[in-house]
């Protein structure tokens, strides 16, 4: 079946262009991880520089945001035609696929293998928080509303349960909010717990009737939404109460104490973590409707294909790896999820991780054009599932 452009609606252009820009920036952390000749973690402040910790810093945005636009979405999926049910029924297909696809495609562009360890991440919680959405799509809107925002300002209430005083039921704790083991042998461990992840996404679902306002009216809204998030984010964090499970402490120079200020956290995420990085992500929603020009349109040809995009840059940043390890040391084996083991020989400095991201983006921008135009003029039923 194929449907041509002239009848199709029109794209929100800043949601492909901000979502672009996330995807630009998720290539980073991931070329880091890859490339790096640093065996620590940037938010280690003991060993991280300054402008580390920043190249991590700013990739905090991806993943909330790619939670929040794919709620947008599915919002504007249903306006621009389907019913409740036929919209529930994709969720939950596209949900399971997208499942489906961390156990087995991007799990093998990690590795470059099919053994274990497991590791389930954005896909995985992607996909369930789909499966959540489809039966929430069946609730009044201010319904879905309350529980998204009691799931995000409110799961750090559930800090402190321990997911081995749980027992047996510590696996369960562990896929809903607390990152770890769910299965000891094989090695399975989920990075991405479902709480508050899958709020998020149904925040998204109802903030897309936004995008039915006028213009003006919109552009205030999110520009104010976002500023008052991003305020809440500045006062809890000073207060260095509620919102956390890690305070921030001055540092050895004030670059590391402003640092330590943003070095939220992100798994599970926070209430902290999530105000400071939706925040800016609204208000560059506004601000990104009136952007222009041959900048803009090549960065959203990458929001418009997210999922290819993501694919094929797990690929493309091993293989590119495997071939830098080989011409430093002969062997590319090693390269997988488990970053901490890489050899001492491996790997170059922050200023090579950016070449390489350069390298990276430029060589994924003609595939994802292909595919963007190939979506724009068909409308074949397994486009919507990459």
């Amino acid at each position: 079946m194929t449907e041509t452009a002239s009848s199709r609606p029109q794209r929100v252009t800043s949601v492909d262009l901000v979502r672009g820009i996330v995807m630009i920036l998720m290539a980073l952390d991931h070329t880091r991880d890859y490339f790096s000749n640093l065996r620590f973690q940037p938010e280690d402040l003991s060993k991280a520089t300054p402008f580390l910790f920043f190249t991590r810093w700013i990739t905090h945005f991806c993943a909330p945001a790619f939670f929040l636009l794919a709620g947008v979405g599915v919002s504007l999926a249903m306006s621009r035609g389907k019913s409740i049910r036929e919209l529930s029924w994709f969720l939950v297909t596209r949900g399971l696929w997208l499942v489906v696809l961390e156990l087995t495609i991007t799990h093998f562009g990690w590795q470059f293998s099919m053994d274990f360890p497991q590791f389930l991440l954005v896909l995985w919680a992607l996909g369930w928080s789909m499966v959540i959405l489809a039966g929430l799509v069946y609730l009044p809107k201010k319904v879905i509303l309350a529980i998204s925002l009691l799931a995000i300002i409110g799961h750090n209430l559930l800090d402190g349960i321990n997911p081995e005083s749980l027992g047996g039921f510590a696996p369960v704790w562990h896929l809903l909010h607390v990152p770890g083991l769910v299965i000891q042998d094989p090695f399975v461990f989920v990075g991405y717990p479902l709480i508050p992840w899958f709020a998020v996404m149904s925040l998204g679902f109802v903030l897309g009737d936004v995008f039915k306002w006028e213009p003006e009216r919109r552009r205030k809204f999110l520009i104010r939404a976002g500023i008052a998030a991003t305020a809440a984010f500045i006062v809890l964090r000073f207060i260095n109460g509620y919102g956390d499970p890690r305070p921030w402490s001055g540092q050895r120079s004030v670059a590391l104490t402003i640092a330590s200020f943003g070095n939220a956290s992100k798994y599970p995420p926070s209430l902290i973590y999530l105000l400071m990085t939706l925040g800016p992500v609204l208000i560059a929603l506004a601000l990104m409707e009136r952007a222009r020009g041959a900048a803009s349109r090549a960065i959203s040809v990458y929001g418009q294909v997210p999922m290819f995009y993501y694919i094929l840059h797990l690929f493309l940043i091993h293989t590119l790896a495997y071939g830098f390890a080989l011409w430093q040391g002969g062997d590319g084996s090693f390269l997988s999820l488990d970053v901490q083991s890489f050899p001492a020989w491996y790997g170059t400095n922050l200023a090579g991780v950016y070449l390489a991201w350069l390298v990276v983006v430029a060589l994924l921008y003609v595939p994802c054009r292909w595919y963007a135009a190939l979506k724009a003029r068909r409308k074949d039923w397994w486009l919507g599932y990459i």
